[in-house]
């Protein structure tokens, strides 16, 4: 019998990946989709911001949507409100590059999470991308 991965190992697994795509990344200093997105840039990540109301973020170009996104993406962290991840999701399943969906503290989503897993992605939801790397890296 196969044994599952802990949670711990699959944190681990989404976090050994280079390139995070954050969307609802914040232009504003001291927010925490501000904060959270240049601790992974200056550890390392390369932190590609989404916000359609903003032109640079953290020093790069601020796309208006996943889809206007075309470089690889990794991972795709989400700092918007539980009622939009089913349509954040719906974008993430038209890529075949997204190996990963993670919903920051506060955020959850159960169907939206079932979707990306059915499709044979990781999914973490209501849980701080930093403190997890903090911890596990």
């Amino acid at each position: 019998m196969a044994t599952q991965p802990s949670g711990d190992d699959i944190l681990r697994t989404i976090l050994d990946h280079d390139t995070i795509a954050v969307v609802g990344c914040s232009s504003t200093p001291g927010k925490d989709a501000h904060e959270i997105p240049k601790y992974m840039d200056e550890n390392g990540y390369t932190v590609i911001p989404v916000n359609p109301y903003a032109d640079e973020i953290l020093g790069r170009t601020a796309h208006d949507s996943l889809g206007d996104v075309d470089t690889e993406i990794d991972v795709v962290n989400v700092f918007r409100p539980s009622e939009e991840v089913a349509d954040i999701v719906d974008d993430v399943l038209e890529r075949e590059d997204v190996r990963a969906v993670w919903l920051q503290l506060g955020i959850r989503d159960d169907e939206a999470g079932q979707r990306i897993e059915s499709s044979e992605r990781e999914f973490v939801q209501d849980r701080c991308m930093k403190v997890e790397h903090k911890r596990l890296v």
